[in-house]
């Protein structure tokens, strides 16, 4: 789904400890992403670094370096780590292209349960090849008394590819409508609210407008490997500064990141991620549902699934109305071109924008 692993960032000039600790504490979440965090050597003291700055802390992670991973896990228990899976054993390896690589993802979750992980999950992109594996996938995770986080095929300036695209957009939206209903069932909050995250994703897989307007920019703020701070890690425009050349409030309220938000407000992308999602759903800001109605919505259908009796799915989303996505910004040229011989700090992070977070390999 995408081609970091084609376009390496440069150890040397990746993001260090001494930048990460200029960022302040009080963040209600910081996800540690990639590429692949795993990779860094020392992440175990990013871990150090990032913790007491937020409320939850996050790994996203291919989940094949489970030594790496147990450690942290056994010094940060609270610690939230998710395992991208793309469905059982076949279907993941395919799509990922691992070699059994769904075995050593399910060794490396036993290896975390063991070590009293207490916020530990999998995550799944609907696409057209697993989709019909999706609500089995999120049932083995209940099982297992693990989360299961969602997230639809897309693109990002920062994959070196833009031919992400899901081909049947009414079947895979029509199979999220039954883990909608499954997650519906469960007496656990978190799950039911997931079920409204997941309404968001049949909208942005049928291409249409988000739920609510997006917040990124405000609510938060992607850093790349080069310290670089952006509103999102879709657009390659949206640009707020460095944290290496700038405080952390001298980016955030600073006239750049002024202007960037006005670019937001009139973004016509259709993401929907589920941490920039709950954001925008939490935001003061107008929504096609606020956020009264979306209480409402999980309580109504809560009690309708209860009862027996189906959602009314077509009152929520016109699967009449099927577009494809707003092309993203053209994608500059040296976008994801490394130097091999010689990487002066000052123009290495500006060849490879990379997907998803700080760290990449």
């Amino acid at each position: 789904m995408c081609f970091i692993w084609k376009n390496p960032t440069h150890p040397d000039y990746e993001i260090d400890i001494p930048t990460l600790e200029k960022l302040p504490g009080g963040f209600d979440y910081i996800n540690i992403t990639g590429g692949e965090p795993t990779l860094r050597k020392d992440l175990i003291e990013i871990c150090r670094t990032l913790r007491p700055k937020a409320n939850t802390l996050e790994i996203s992670t291919n989940g094949l370096h489970g030594n790496v991973l147990e450690p942290i896990v056994r010094e940060f228990p609270d610690i939230k780590i998710r395992i991208s899976v793309e469905g059982f054993e076949a279907t993941n390896d395919r799509i990922r292209g691992e070699r059994d690589g769904y075995k050593r993802k399910m060794d490396t979750m036993k290896r975390l349960i063991s070590a009293g992980g207490q916020d530990l999950g999998f995550a799944t992109t609907f696409q057209d090849e697993n989709i019909e594996e999706v609500v089995d996938l999120y049932r083995y995770a209940q099982s297992m008394k693990l989360e299961l986080a969602t997230s639809a095929l897309h693109n990002a300036f920062q994959f070196h590819k833009n031919d992400n695209y899901i081909y049947d957009r009414v079947r895979v939206a029509k199979r999220v409508e039954g883990l909608i209903t499954e997650m519906l069932k469960s007496w656990k909050v978190k799950n039911m609210f997931r079920a409204y995250m997941n309404l968001g994703l049949i909208a942005k897989i049928l291409g249409q407008d988000r739920l609510h307007p997006c917040t990124q920019g405000t609510d938060s703020v992607f850093i790349d490997p080069w310290a670089d701070a952006w509103a999102c890690n879709v657009r390659n425009d949206l640009r707020m500064g460095n944290l290496r050349e700038q405080t952390w409030e001298e980016i955030y309220h600073g006239e750049v990141a002024e202007g960037i938000r006005k670019q937001v407000g009139a973004c016509p992308q259709n993401c929907w991620m589920v941490s920039s999602a709950k954001t925008a759903i939490r935001s003061k800001r107008s929504a096609r549902l606020p956020k009264l109605a979306v209480m409402q919505w999980v309580l109504w259908n809560k009690l309708k699934v209860t009862l027996g009796r189906p959602i009314d799915f077509d009152r929520y989303i016109d699967y009449g109305d099927v577009k494809q996505d707003t092309p993203l910004v053209k994608r500059p040229s040296n976008l994801g071109k490394v130097e091999k011989k010689v990487l002066q700090p000052e123009t290495s992070r500006r060849y490879a924008q990379v997907e998803g977070g700080f760290f990449n390999r």
